[in-house]
């Protein structure tokens, strides 16, 4: 049995998606990830499935607990859940890809009262090592609406049987169980060295659904930490930084400039 919920997106790059829920009815979510709530809806927070189930979901980079919030109240109500950095929410219809789908871990975002988020270990060893997500993928299983979250632009591709496309590892977002999921050494020295694309690039090969990220989180990640190293290393030169020392070399008379 599952729950049959309606839903609104709304925002371009930091969207939110409001779930509206009949008497009896809930969604689950990642817990912190609830923007508001109206009257008559009712948060249930627990591991959903005793510890087991909570250390599967944090293997998954989820939080070990997941919060129900439940409609007990008369006509219709709301609850929203928002995006945890810039990107997309991407709703899958779990009756449409064989109630089950595959997608990086960390992107789940709620799903309809129902649903079950567990493991899926990658068949192949050279996948698990340098997949760009390791061994371990979230599996979204069950029936009805499921929230996926990814960085940037969202690309859906719809791959025919036998048609494969070489992504980038950490661009991949989910694919439906029916496309094989594999990697390539991206070949050439100089390209594994000095290409910015990585050693390894994602296979992906249909028949079934892919999305792709154009922004995926670690490169965000990489680009605010190096925007940071850069902007502590010229603090530690001085309230002015390195261009201040260079300026004041200029108009100081400093020869060394």
């Amino acid at each position: 049995m599952y729950d049959v919920i309606d839903y609104k997106i709304y925002g371009d790059d930091m969207q939110t998606v409001e779930i509206e829920l009949d008497p009896s009815e809930g969604v689950r979510a990642e817990a912190g990830a609830m923007i508001y709530m109206e009257n008559g809806i009712q948060m249930q927070t627990s591991t959903d499935g005793g510890i087991f189930s909570g250390f599967k979901r944090m293997f998954t980079g989820e939080s070990f607990f997941i919060t129900t919030f439940l409609h007990t109240g008369a006509g219709k109500s709301h609850v929203a859940f928002g995006a945890p950095y810039p990107g997309k929410i991407i709703p899958i219809d779990l009756n449409l890809v064989g109630g089950s789908f595959i997608c990086q871990k960390d992107s789940f975002l709620c799903a309809a009262r129902g649903i079950d988020i567990n493991i899926a270990f990658s068949k192949k060893i050279g996948t698990g090592l340098f997949g760009g997500e390791g061994f371990i993928l979230q599996r979204l299983e069950g029936q009805g609406m499921a929230f996926i979250h990814a960085g940037g632009t969202i690309i859906k591709k719809e791959l025919n049987h036998g048609e494969t496309l070489r992504v980038d590892t950490g661009c991949l977002v989910g694919f439906s169980p029916s496309v094989n999921y594999d990697i390539q050494f991206i070949g050439g020295f100089k390209n594994a060295l000095f290409g910015g694309e990585g050693m390894f690039l994602a296979t992906v090969t249909g028949p079934g659904i892919v999305y792709l990220q154009s922004l995926p989180f670690s490169r965000l990640a990489d680009r605010i930490s190096s925007a940071a190293s850069y902007t502590q290393r010229g603090e530690s030169k001085g309230v002015g930084g390195i261009g201040s020392d260079i300026l004041g070399g200029l108009f100081g008379g400093d020869n060394n400039y």
